[in-house]
């Protein structure tokens, strides 16, 4: 047991959703690593990221796998209650996907320009889905498609569906495209047979964040030792995934009918950075999903959740300024996080600020959040 003290709460009830990035909670379940550190945990299924918020939120789970995006949505009101959030520690980097239908193929579409070509013809109307309107999924959406100048609100119809139901969905022919996380972005597509990877969210920002230890800010003021226990089962677990060599153990635990219920395979191709697209090119991408990567992963930067931030601005789905320092310090909590990383010896960043380029080469710089937005051209 760590000097910090005993948890004060032992029995926690953490959610997930069926995604490959939901491991490093399950991983901690299976090799015992919340137990080691004084917890008894029991993982729940969760159907949709609104059950997530709504759960944790109400106080059925302690804690869960959120949606970076979502969890500042949920702090600040955007499209719901307001409820003050927490975000113990970075969950994942990359391993999202943004898929487009094979009928799109067909009708001349493969990326974004030859989409944005084949929306100036007028033909039909077009479906685009994303997972959560404040999420991870519809913000590189939202980044992606006006780089190639297609303007998400005005140009395509959005809608909201949970993960596992994307594959499903496409199927029946009720979208044209989305963006998940795996494996049901491009590798359950893929093999099924009903579309293609057009993107992947690291071609779009290389190492960026994506799912966080979300809990609300009462539970974690009131049960520290407890939020620090948790933080060192899931690091340890990250740091198990990252290790080389044990990724297709993970796979093959993760894919289980509790957890994940898919094909073991469809999880570890890309799991092991092992890419096809549908279209012929296979590659090995280094910018494959991490979960530790020497702890860049786990540190909850400011800047990170400060992105998030400008692209509500961006969207419409802030109507008014916010002081983006402020709110990422209220939700991120680096001081927490950087305690128990360094009583377990993992490197912490000097800066809880770092200033990133995306894929359009437009640079991200905390320091200058409205010069930043300026440079957008297309936006709400």
């Amino acid at each position: 047991m760590s000097r910090s003290g005993a948890p004060e709460k032992k029995h926690l009830n953490i959610g997930f959703i069926a995604l490959t990035d939901c491991a490093s909670l399950v991983m901690a379940s299976e090799l015992g690593l919340f137990r080691k550190h004084g917890l008894e945990v029991e993982l729940y299924r969760q159907p949709s990221w609104a059950a997530i918020r709504d759960r944790v939120t109400l106080g059925e789970l302690d804690a869960a796998h959120m949606l970076y995006g979502q969890i500042y949505g949920v702090h600040l009101g955007v499209g719901g209650p307001r409820t003050a959030m927490a975000a113990l520690m970075g969950l994942n980097h990359n391993g999202q996907s943004i898929v487009f239908s094979n009928r799109l193929r067909e009708e001349g579409a493969v990326d974004g320009p030859s989409l944005k070509r084949l929306l100036a013809r007028g033909e039909r109307s077009y479906t685009f889905a994303q997972t959560f309107p404040t999420g991870t999924h519809a913000m590189w959406l939202y980044y992606w498609l006006p780089a190639a100048g297609i303007d998400p609100l005005r140009d395509l119809r959005m809608i909201t569906v949970p993960p596992p139901q994307m594959v499903a969905n496409m199927r029946a022919g009720n979208m044209d495209g989305y963006c998940v996380g795996e494996p049901w972005g491009g590798a359950r597509a893929i093999a099924e047979g009903i579309g293609f990877t057009a993107a992947t969210t690291q071609g779009i920002w290389r190492n960026h964040p994506e799912k966080v230890l979300g809990t609300t800010r009462e539970f974690a003021e009131r049960h520290p030792n407890t939020a620090r226990a948790m933080i060192r089962a899931v690091l340890e677990a990250s740091i198990y995934i990252d290790t080389p060599g044990n990724r297709d153990r993970v796979a093959e635990v993760i894919s289980a009918e509790r957890y994940v219920n898919a094909p073991a395979e469809s999880i570890a191709s890309r799991l092991r950075g092992e890419y096809e697209d549908g279209l012929g090119r296979r590659w090995r991408d280094a910018d494959y999903m991490k979960f530790h990567d020497a702890g860049e992963v786990n540190y909850p930067y400011l800047s990170h959740g400060m992105w998030f931030l400008t692209q509500f601005r961006r969207w419409g789905l802030l109507r008014e300024e916010v002081d983006y320092l402020a709110v990422a310090r209220q939700v991120n909590q680096i001081e927490l996080y950087a305690a128990v990383a360094r009583e377990m010896g993992v490197a912490v960043p000097s800066s809880p600020l770092k200033v990133e380029t995306l894929f359009d080469g437009i640079t991200w710089d905390p320091a200058q959040p409205q010069r930043y937005l300026d440079q957008f051209a297309i936006k709400a």
